[in-house]
């Protein structure tokens, strides 16, 4: 009999916040999980969905095995095969693939199911052998690319401050993000700042969570934050409270962008964005004359036709009020820019030049010229936009489908071959939060139920399948954890794999408090930060369109208890969720003769869903929520929210627009 082992983890999921956890086994079963309470961010909590993560692993859906589909394309009828029958199959049809239409033919899809630079979407699966075929370059923009440009653009990196230094700030502003929900951990150091006398102030169109608990909720029109950001800095310039030895030390453009503020006085911010007048002076006032105050925004912010110019605007404010020189002050986006890890695809490999297809674009971009999908750590069909012109073109006989995947989502349903995958508890992996600063390592606590590979493992053993020689191709995951580690940055100094799979965590190498810029140092050309030039708020794209058939702004916020779909299928998570909803305003309602609790259709020209009505003044009037994470198939009509998001791009980097989107309500 083995005794209890502890083996220290770390969630693998979407989420800024990376909780370090700790499995208990016994004789060789994980029969406990809960958060490290020795790790300064998570301190020993789990969230409400990974709470039931061990739960999940042993459900009785788990894809244990290979697959062969023996039904029609979208029946999700499949027939067991062994590995080596898989492999063959797959072999086959990519040398086809590639004899007869060249690399390119093969998109290689991976999403957000894994942020891990092993297994996930960050770092180097798949990448290496995909590159040794010469298929198409993957365009991973789903999920923060606008806000990421924006930052880029103001700042030089979407990196900030860090997260635990907002328990330094005096004025807190959560801005377009639900803490309590989406990164729960971030309000112990809130609660630290508020102990201290800190005000807090939630900038949402909906009073989530997180609205109800601060001090003030300010409930914007969804789309107009950089207008917001442009007023209350108006307030700063009219206290005369910008701080001009930072503003001549560390900025550029700075007399074209006082200009752009001076255009938006709050009167006029207050037409756009749908908040009194008095509220955008208050806040102003507030801003002006408190210091340090931090800025918190997370993805959801800018999912909209103007998401980058919000975030670059939103960067700025530190800018101006001299934040950056204050422990406490400045912006908190994605920690991300200050990983500096070595992630090499081995770009080398690729045979020549090759096209890139667009995450956000597979309604479109599958076209005829893409003979095999492969998806892994996504489900495209219950997350991408434009829902129903997927399921379309998955249903085309020439495409070979392949999805590595633990369950039986939306998107296996289309495969032609599926593979099963390990989940978090079952392989290692090396992870570092977007919200916090500090490297995780992952070690394996049990082995893989049934026939599950990790996705590493997939990769090797397909390239062996195929005879391919290139080295690179078969490095272990240790390996490749070391070559992660080898970039020679300071920030890594003294971080070793071997360090981290002692002690589970690491902090990067910098200052505690952490006030990165200061003094400048700016990641730009200049060293300065870089202030918009020209005109600093997009509209959102419901702003141009509206009086036409479609009269209510439809956002898609993140579920209290599904991670994107992830959780989608847990039977005591789906029972919580409810089924899908939608929130509607009383007065919406009204015009409507809608009913709380009566299922309706929302829809647009791209299509609709059913939800059941919640009449709340959580959302302002033409503003109606529903949550994301619901699987299409569980739904009673077989639809999900993103049969009405359309196929659009955000200003900058191609980014999403999930809370950009008009529909109408209608009873069932």
């Amino acid at each position: 009999m083995q005794g209890e082992l502890r083996v220290l983890g770390a969630c693998p999921l979407d989420c800024p916040d990376t909780c370090s956890w700790v499995v208990t086994v016994e004789d060789g079963k994980a029969v406990g999980m809960r958060g490290n309470p020795d790790h300064p961010y998570t301190r020993g909590a789990l969230c409400v969905k990974v709470n039931r993560y061990l739960e999940h692993a042993g459900a009785a859906d788990r894809i244990l095995y290979p697959m062969r589909r023996v039904g029609p394309k979208g029946s999700g009828r499949f027939e067991r095969i062994s590995w080596d029958e898989a492999l063959e199959e797959i072999s086959v049809r990519l040398r086809a693939i590639v004899d007869e239409h060249g690399g390119e033919a093969i998109w290689p899809y991976n999403g957000t199911g894994s942020l891990g630079y092993l297994q996930g979407c960050e770092g180097v699966a798949g990448r290496r052998f995909w590159n040794v075929l010469g298929a198409s370059r993957h365009f991973l923009n789903i999920c923060s690319t606008a806000g990421n440009v924006g930052l880029v653009k103001t700042n030089g990196t979407p990196g900030g401050m860090d997260p635990e230094n907002f328990a330094l700030s005096k004025l807190i502003l959560l801005w377009g993000t639900n803490t309590l929900t989406s990164g729960h951990h971030l309000w112990k150091f809130i609660q630290d700042a508020r102990a201290a006398g800190a005000y807090v102030v939630a900038i949402d169109p909906i009073r989530t969570r997180t609205a109800e608990q601060a001090d003030e909720h300010l409930p914007i029109r969804p789309g107009t934050d950089a207008a917001l950001a442009l007023g209350l800095l108006h307030v700063v310039l009219a206290e005369g409270a910008e701080d001009r030895d930072y503003l001549d030390d560390h900025t550029d453009n700075w007399e074209a962008f006082r200009e752009e503020i001076l255009r938006h006085p709050p009167a006029r911010v207050a037409e756009i964005t749908g908040l009194p007048e008095a509220d955008i002076r208050a806040l102003g006032l507030r801003l002006a004359h408190t210091r340090p105050t931090g800025i918190r925004a997370t993805m959801g912010i800018q999912r909209h036709a103007g998401g980058g110019a919000a975030m670059r605007v939103i960067a700025a404010i530190p800018g101006v009020t001299g934040d950056w020189r204050h422990p406490g002050g400045g912006v908190a986006y994605s920690t991300s820019g200050h990983i500096h890890l070595d992630i090499d695809t081995r770009n080398d490999l690729l045979p020549g030049p090759v096209r890139t297809l667009t995450m956000t674009r597979l309604a479109t971009e599958l076209d005829d010229s893409v003979k095999c999908l492969w998806v892994y750590t996504a489900n495209p069909v219950g997350s991408s936009p434009d829902q129903n012109r997927i399921r379309e073109k998955l249903l085309r006989e020439d495409l070979f489908t392949v999805v590595m995947e633990q369950f039986p989502t939306d998107t296996v349903d289309y495969a032609d071959i599926v593979l099963p995958a390990t989940m978090q508890i079952e392989h290692m992996d090396l992870h570092a939060g977007y919200g916090h600063m500090y490297l995780m390592w992952n070690e394996p606590a049990v082995e893989p139920p049934g026939e599950c590979l990790s996705t590493t493992e997939t990769f090797r053993r397909l390239a062996g399948h195929m005879g391919l020689t290139e080295p690179s191709l078969f490095d272990s995951d240790l390996e490749l954890a070391e070559q992660l580690l080898s970039s020679g940055h300071p920030s890594l100094d003294g971080i070793t794999v071997d360090r981290l799979r002692k002690e589970g965590w690491v902090r990067l190498n910098v200052p505690q408090p952490f006030a990165p810029f200061a003094d400048g140092g700016f990641p730009t050309p200049s060293g300065r930060l870089r202030f918009p030039r020209g005109a600093a708020y997009v509209p959102p794209h419901t702003a141009a369109a509206a009086g036409g058939p479609y009269p209510l702004t439809l956002i898609t916020p993140a579920s209290h208890t599904f991670l994107n779909t992830t959780f989608g299928n847990n039977p005591e998570l789906l029972r919580r969720a409810k089924g899908p909803r939608i929130l509607v305003n009383p007065s919406d309602a009204a015009d409507r003769g809608l009913a709380a609790g009566q299922r309706v259709r929302v829809f647009n020209a791209g299509g609709g869903f059913e939800a059941e009505v919640e009449i709340s003044e959580k959302v302002r009037p033409g503003v109606v929520a529903s949550a994301k994470g619901h699987w299409p198939k569980l739904n009673p009509d077989g639809a999900g929210v993103n049969a009405v998001v359309e196929e659009r791009d955000a200003d900058l980097g191609r980014g999403a627009v999930y809370h950009d989107n008009l529909v109408e309500i209608a009873p069932v």
